[in-house]
């Protein structure tokens, strides 16, 4: 069955304060929030992996959105933190400064995973309003919430 974001969703792994000014940085300190966490093995290997995949090319894909990610042996199930940036960091081959960084760690055996959470994420986060609610939420909770209501939004028949 493939993974639903809102499942993925913790608020222990959202960081609503982003304190880095640059991209790794940025990236190695919301990354920080997968390190202990049950499905990832060896989150040091998985953080080299996401380092090298970022080097490899930049994962902004737009409106103000990076989906930093490895597909790595030590994820036994897909995991996700998130990251806000209230000045923005700037990514390479972006338009405009990042301020939402979802870092990904999915198992190399399911790649499928992968790309359902991708695109999952990709429709929620096309919505301007979405985004706005995301960059303006007080707490992970409401952040969450705001995340949690889309997707349930986008997945039920029309």
């Amino acid at each position: 069955m493939p993974v639903q974001l809102p499942h993925l969703l913790q608020a222990s792994r959202i960081l609503l304060r982003v304190q880095a000014t640059k991209r790794i940085t940025a990236i190695t300190e919301v990354a920080q929030l997968l390190n202990g966490h049950p499905d990832l093995a060896d989150f040091a290997s998985f953080h080299d992996a996401l380092l090298a995949r970022e080097r490899l090319e930049s994962t902004y894909i737009g409106n103000g959105v990076a989906l930093p990610h490895a597909r790595t042996d030590h994820a036994r199930s897909t995991v996700l933190a998130v990251g806000r940036s209230a000045s923005g960091i700037r990514f390479e081959n972006g338009d405009q400064p990042v301020r939402l960084i979802f870092v990904v760690a999915t198992p190399k055996s399911q790649p499928g995973d992968y790309l359902a959470l991708v695109g999952s994420l990709c429709r929620v986060l096309k919505d301007p309003a979405v985004r706005s609610a995301l960059l303006t939420a007080a707490t992970a909770k409401e952040f969450i919430g705001a995340l949690t209501r889309e997707a349930a939004q986008l997945s039920s028949p029309p």
